[in-house]
């Protein structure tokens, strides 16, 4: 009978024999130490030991990426490869928190290693029996927004901060009778005393309400909870209460353990924004691939997930955006997808909305502007006609410049320069 073993994969930079370093590095995060302890016998490391399970040399790197790694001689080369390492479950069992200790623990500081990072993790069937995982995802994303066959078009709440709760909910308002499908608060708005989240919260709903009892369709709000656990609790409550349908949380602030709770009490969809990621995923030879980093989010309950966008304002590549977006909708256990919608931020515009999708193929997505929206020449308003004519022209194969000849808010939206 085989054991069932978590996996992960990983990047590796290193001036040492790539097969000891990699063996090193197994041993720092199992049953392993710096010098051989009686405990450690041949039984325990059959047991508990990590044990690499595959290495493959990629070629030579001519300086060390990160500084801080050592070399067994001043003329030793530095080569880079790929490493797959494995535990068995029982090691940890199924537990995201331990799981991060595991994969991404103290390996980081491994003198061995000019460069670390993790590509990719495989989890056991156990991880889908222990947590809750998206419980709305993208069906039920699309159920309580109203929206078929297309994507999600949304803005950020502009400016982030410094507005009442009475002038977020006169924005919200003309955003509404804009028909948007999503709202957002920015990250950087959360329950401080210039703009409270219970008085923000029920003015935004007071509109968001008015306007649903007159249309059927209730435009969804994603209110930042962001909080220690308890507060975020409170907070959700409260938006359930006065009949939002989404909260937004902060992953790096609340960490593993405070998403893993939001997760198992929440009853609307959980937008989590990955702000923050730039530290653990900047340097090509150090951190997290969002690859393997979005499936400990998504088991513990995200519902929407970040992938950033096409002509960002950020430093992300096209290809690793569409990688991020492509790896929300990959299932990660085959009887329990845990699919996860992707959103599309950061710089966006009618001008993306083609190139998006025809790299993605999918219109399961949110594709949120803030300035695309807020700064459109002829209003909020027409900034989310633009959005929506972008892509109706994207999904019929049409150029939007052909579409934008007969659709003026498109045309407008096209001649607004970037940033």
């Amino acid at each position: 009978m085989s054991v069932e073993r978590i996996e992960a994969h990983y990047f590796i930079e290193t001036a040492y024999d790539p097969r000891q370093a990699v063996e090193a590095m197994a041993g720092e995060q199992s049953s392993g130490t710096f010098v051989p302890v009686p405990g450690e016998t041949p039984e325990l490391k059959a047991r508990s030991a990590a044990r690499v399970e595959k290495l493959e040399i990629l070629g030579p790197a001519e300086s060390p990426s990160l500084p801080g790694s050592g070399a067994p001689s001043v003329d030793a080369k530095r080569v880079t490869a790929r490493a797959t390492l494995s535990w068995p479950l029982a090691n940890i069992g199924p537990s995201l928190p331990n799981l991060m200790a595991t994969v991404a623990g103290n390996l980081f500081e491994l003198k061995q290693f000019s460069g670390l990072r993790i590509l990719d993790i495989r989890l056991p069937d156990a991880f889908a029996a222990a947590y809750p995982g998206p419980k709305f995802a993208i069906d039920g994303t699309r159920k309580l927004a109203g929206v078929e066959r297309r994507p999600l078009i949304g803005t950020i709440i502009k400016p982030s901060i410094g507005l009442t709760p009475e002038q977020t909910a006169d924005l919200v308002d003309r955003l509404c009778q804009a028909d948007i499908d999503f709202i957002k608060d920015d990250e950087l708005q959360s329950d401080g005393p210039d703009c409270p989240l219970a008085q923000r919260a029920a003015a935004v709903m007071r509109v968001i309400n008015r306007r649903a009892d007159r249309t059927g369709r209730k435009a969804m709000y994603a209110f930042n909870i962001t909080g220690e656990i308890d507060e975020m609790r409170r907070r959700h409550d409260l938006v359930e209460s006065l009949g939002g349908t989404c909260v937004m949380a902060s992953l790096n602030s609340v960490g593993v353990a405070g998403m893993i709770a939001l997760g198992r009490h929440s009853r609307l969809p959980i937008h989590a924004h990955r702000n923050g990621w730039g530290y653990l995923s900047r340097h090509p030879a150090l951190g997290w691939s969002y690859v393997a980093w979005q499936k400990i989010w998504r088991l513990a309950g995200a519902d929407h997930m970040h992938v950033n966008g096409l002509a960002n304002k950020f430093s992300e590549s096209d290809e690793s955006v569409i990688q991020s977006a492509r790896a929300c909708l990959t299932p990660i256990f085959a009887d329990k997808p845990c699919l996860t919608m992707p959103v599309f931020s950061s710089g966006q515009s009618a001008k993306q909305a083609a190139g998006t999708f025809a790299a993605l193929g999918s219109t399961d997505l949110i594709f949120a502007a803030g300035g695309g929206i807020m700064a459109h020449p002829g209003g909020p308003s027409e900034g989310v006609r633009a959005l929506r004519e972008a892509w109706e022209a994207a999904m019929a194969g049409i150029p939007a410049e052909s579409y934008a000849a007969s659709h003026p808010a498109l045309a407008a939206a096209l001649r607004m320069r970037s940033a």
